[in-house]
């Protein structure tokens, strides 16, 4: 048995979605956890794809980045939020 050959598809798209989903978990800064979760997207991708379904595996390809675009614009907006309203309380004090 060779070592090289556990190195599969399949076993790199388990370890990318463990090593997501951990560090989503136990990292706190929100950047960090998005690209945790981007991590985890790249592996649930190669599981979809070692599995043969090329479908659902397109439809990923094209949805996954959308959503994690989204988050981030959220995540700047909750930022702008959160530091204009230290900001109107450093005022008002």
């Amino acid at each position: 048995m060779n070592i090289l050959d556990f190195i599969t598809l399949t076993n790199v798209s388990i370890v990318l979605m463990i090593i997501g989903a951990l560090g989503i978990m136990f990292l706190v800064e929100p950047l960090d956890k998005i690209i945790m979760l981007s991590l985890l997207e790249g592996g649930l991708f190669g599981a979809v794809v070692s599995f043969k379904y090329l479908d659902v595996a397109f439809i990923m390809a094209i949805l996954n980045p959308v959503s994690i675009f989204v988050f981030l614009l959220a995540l700047i907006k909750v930022s702008e939020i959160r530091n204009k309203k230290e900001d109107e309380d450093d005022g008002h004090v």
